[in-house]
């Protein structure tokens, strides 16, 4: 993705300023055989944790609905056909004329709220835990990283309500969220960052959608690299955003999606994006209990997901 010197200065870069990284980033501390990364990270102690959270009940949906208009990242598109199969001409099937609807699914996995798997972002075509893709690469599915290797994720959701922080309904594109923007918002939320913590950001961009595709699509606002460094220093899971790609767009420097290579290949920590975050935010809702079991399609690189977030 990116030219070589650009690649290797942003790895440099990247290994030499944040203990997030390790000097040798393609070595995962859980093991040559590690292919989970940050979810390691998940025990039954924090699932737990994460259930005392409860106080209410109240559930909320964090996937988007997606349908053939759903904005991408080009050149992704998504389809839905419904179909009779074999019933075309009568009017069922045995005494109680049973009929019934099926559907197919033509397009990109990576549409609407999706999850991004260790599988998706590398370094010169190395990735997480230094797997090259001349190894694990294949047409018909990943032999390694994919997406159906990742455990449920039953953790401590963390939101960041970067729209109230910046007074505003939606964050300009291009504004980045470092350390100094993250550790405000938490103060002023009252929330503490944690070892196995999902981390979302509340922007306002996803409400765009429909109304106006074009700004959607075209940049948004999101994690910076500092920020990126500082996250994954603390050992989250995943970190996600209310945006199609969860980093400040335009980039902060030449490097493209550099907080892509931080979070995934360089800690294994995963990526959520598309998340509706508006009704947590609304009800300033700042840690919940987070639910994600994600399709498990048998090496692919990311999955569509409908996370929920429980109070």
């Amino acid at each position: 993705m990116l030219k070589a010197m650009l690649l290797s200065c942003a790895v440099a870069a990247a290994t030499a300023a944040s203990p997030a990284v390790a000097q040798d980033w393609t070595k995962s501390k859980w093991g040559p055989d590690d292919e989970i990364g940050a979810a390691n990270y998940l025990t039954p102690e924090l699932a737990l944790k994460a259930a005392q959270l409860v106080k209410n009940g109240k559930v909320y949906a964090l996937g988007i609905p997606v349908d053939t208009k759903t904005p991408a990242y080009p050149p992704r598109g998504f389809k839905i056909t419904v179909v009779q199969p074999g019933q075309a001409g009568n009017s069922g099937m045995g005494p109680s004329k049973t009929t019934y609807n099926d559907d197919i699914i033509e397009g990109w996995v990576g549409v609407g709220s999706q999850i991004d798997g260790l599988g998706h972002i590398g370094v010169e075509h190395v990735y997480y835990n230094g797997n090259k893709i001349a190894d694990f690469g294949d047409p018909t599915g990943l032999k390694k990283l994919g997406i159906d290797k990742v455990p449920p994720m039953v953790t401590r959701g963390v939101l960041l309500d970067m729209a109230a922080h910046f007074g505003t309904d939606v964050v300009k594109e291009g504004t980045a969220f470092n350390v100094k923007e993250i550790e405000e918002v938490a103060k002023k939320q009252g929330v503490e960052i944690r070892q196995g913590d999902v981390v979302l950001f509340h922007t306002g961009w996803v409400s765009l959608i429909g109304k106006d595709d074009k700004r959607y699509n075209s940049g948004e606002p999101g994690l910076g690299v500092e920020g990126a460094k500082y996250l994954t220093s603390k050992g989250v899971v995943a970190v996600g955003a209310d945006t199609w790609g969860l980093e400040v767009i335009p980039f902060e420097s030449k490097n493209v999606f550099e907080v892509h290579q931080i979070l995934l290949p360089m800690n294994g920590t995963y990526i959520l994006e598309n998340m509706n975050t508006a009704d947590l935010a609304k009800d300033k809702v700042y840690e919940f209990m987070f639910v994600l079991g994600q399709p498990r399609f048998k090496g692919a690189v990311q999955s569509m997901i409908n996370p929920v977030a429980i109070r």
